[in-house]
Protein backbone atom coordinates (compact mmCIF):
# COMPACT_ATOMS: atom_id res chain seq x y z
CA UNK A 1 0.00 0.00 0.00
CA UNK A 2 1.85 2.93 -1.01
CA UNK A 3 1.69 5.93 1.62
CA UNK A 4 -0.26 9.28 0.96
CA UNK A 5 1.86 12.23 0.90
CA UNK A 6 -0.15 15.47 2.12
CA UNK A 7 0.00 18.26 -0.57
CA UNK A 8 2.25 21.17 0.25
CA UNK A 9 1.24 23.59 2.82
CA UNK A 10 -1.45 20.85 4.11
CA UNK A 11 -1.79 20.97 7.98
CA UNK A 12 -0.69 17.96 9.79
CA UNK A 13 -3.39 16.55 12.65
CA UNK A 14 -1.39 18.24 15.55
CA UNK A 15 -1.28 21.72 13.35
CA UNK A 16 -5.01 21.28 12.28
CA UNK A 17 -6.35 20.36 16.04
CA UNK A 18 -4.24 22.92 17.80
CA UNK A 19 -5.56 25.75 15.18
CA UNK A 20 -9.14 24.26 16.11
CA UNK A 21 -8.03 25.10 19.66
CA UNK A 22 -6.50 28.81 18.80
CA UNK A 23 -10.29 29.83 16.77
CA UNK A 24 -12.34 27.97 19.37
CA UNK A 25 -10.44 30.59 21.95
CA UNK A 26 -10.75 33.54 19.35
CA UNK A 27 -14.54 32.93 19.15
CA UNK A 28 -15.19 32.87 22.92
CA UNK A 29 -13.07 35.70 23.60
CA UNK A 30 -15.48 37.34 20.93
CA UNK A 31 -18.87 36.17 22.70
CA UNK A 32 -17.62 37.29 25.74
CA UNK A 33 -16.50 40.65 24.62
CA UNK A 34 -20.35 41.03 23.81
CA UNK A 35 -21.49 41.21 27.36
CA UNK A 36 -19.22 44.49 28.23
CA UNK A 37 -21.81 47.15 28.47
CA UNK A 38 -20.31 50.51 27.63
CA UNK A 39 -19.67 50.19 23.78
CA UNK A 40 -16.00 52.10 23.86
CA UNK A 41 -14.88 48.94 25.58
CA UNK A 42 -16.54 46.76 23.64
CA UNK A 43 -14.83 48.06 20.65
CA UNK A 44 -11.10 48.43 22.54
CA UNK A 45 -11.35 45.15 23.67
CA UNK A 46 -12.60 44.34 20.38
CA UNK A 47 -9.93 45.85 18.26
CA UNK A 48 -7.08 44.49 20.77
CA UNK A 49 -8.34 40.57 20.72
CA UNK A 50 -8.11 41.25 16.60
CA UNK A 51 -4.85 42.71 16.73
CA UNK A 52 -3.31 39.96 19.13
CA UNK A 53 -4.66 37.17 17.05
CA UNK A 54 -3.12 38.59 14.06
CA UNK A 55 0.25 39.19 15.74
CA UNK A 56 0.66 35.79 16.07
CA UNK A 57 -0.93 34.18 13.27
CA UNK A 58 2.48 32.89 11.94
CA UNK A 59 3.52 31.61 14.93
CA UNK A 60 4.75 27.82 14.34
CA UNK A 61 6.85 26.78 17.46
CA UNK A 62 4.45 24.54 19.26
CA UNK A 63 5.23 25.40 22.91
CA UNK A 64 4.95 28.60 21.89
CA UNK A 65 1.49 28.52 20.68
CA UNK A 66 0.29 26.23 23.32
CA UNK A 67 1.51 28.98 25.97
CA UNK A 68 -0.29 31.54 24.02
CA UNK A 69 -3.47 29.00 24.25
CA UNK A 70 -3.25 28.98 27.92
CA UNK A 71 -2.32 33.10 28.26
CA UNK A 72 -5.40 33.25 26.22
CA UNK A 73 -7.51 31.18 28.36
CA UNK A 74 -6.28 33.01 31.47
CA UNK A 75 -7.41 36.26 29.96
CA UNK A 76 -10.81 34.83 28.61
CA UNK A 77 -11.30 33.71 32.38
CA UNK A 78 -10.29 36.58 33.94
CA UNK A 79 -13.11 39.12 31.84
CA UNK A 80 -15.69 36.58 32.31
CA UNK A 81 -15.33 37.06 36.13
CA UNK A 82 -14.76 40.91 35.89
CA UNK A 83 -18.34 40.66 34.12
CA UNK A 84 -20.04 38.51 36.66
CA UNK A 85 -18.72 40.86 38.97
CA UNK A 86 -20.28 43.76 37.17
CA UNK A 87 -23.41 42.12 36.71
CA UNK A 88 -23.88 41.60 40.28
Amino acid sequence: MAARRLPPGALSLKQFLRRQQVLQLYRKILRAIRDVPAEADRQYLKDWAREEFRRNKDATEEDAIRMMITQGNMQLQELQRTLKLAKS
